[in-house]
């Protein structure tokens, strides 16, 4: 019998049914970032390393990278800041409390095209609420991909969600303004590939 080596991958707490995310990175009552699938880390790491002010909490599928990560963060000496958990996105932030995290993060998403895995896809029609409702006011929600369809339905699910508003004039920005990039997007760069930026807050007060 094969044994997954992974079995033991951080998960969230599994008593009662929500979970503070502030409570995972000891913030108390600051609200924490949040990444939704960090792979290999490098977004994570370089975002802890631009401010000293960042808590982050980052929720990946693939138990794998999850575990490696979560050790590397207590290596590098992060683990009172950060955490990355081996779980799905959708259903964890519907776990979490309302106005809990100041800031989402999204990076190239959803590489799933065939239509059995549309249930997959992570940035789907009530993804937008659900960020929507774990933002503080004014807090902001990034997604960026290289792939232009992708682009152009995420940009019409958030902006048909009450509630969220686009940072500058247009949803649409040239620039990453975190001073940290995933892995994925410093190969797109790399590869030349176009990438497709939103920047969206909800709405203050």
């Amino acid at each position: 019998m094969r044994i997954d080596p992974y079995a033991h991958a951080p998960r969230l707490p599994i008593d009662g049914e929500i979970v503070d995310p502030r409570d995972l990175v000891g913030t108390g009552s600051l609200p924490v970032e949040l990444e939704i699938g960090p792979g290999r880390g490098g977004f994570i790491f370089e975002r802890l390393a631009a401010t000293d002010q960042a808590r982050m909490i980052g929720l990946e599928i693939r138990k794998k990278w999850a575990t490696l990560v979560d050790a590397r963060l207590r290596q590098k000496g992060y683990g009172l800041r950060a955490r990355v958990f081996a779980e799905d996105a959708v259903n964890a932030v519907a776990r979490f409390p309302e106005a809990c995290v100041s800031a989402v993060y999204v990076h190239f998403p959803d590489p799933w095209w065939k239509n059995r895995h549309q249930k997959r896809l992570v940035m789907a029609k009530d993804m937008g609420k659900s960020l929507l409702r774990v933002l503080i006011p004014g807090g902001e929600l990034f997604v960026q991909t290289d792939v232009a369809e992708r682009a152009e339905a995420y940009n019409s699910l958030l902006a048909q969600t009450e509630g969220l508003e686009p940072v500058e004039a247009s949803s649409w920005v040239k620039e990453n303004p975190y001073g940290a990039r995933s892995t994925r997007e410093r190969r797109a760069i790399a590869d030349g590939l176009p990438i497709y930026r939103l920047r969206y807050r909800k709405k203050p007060g």
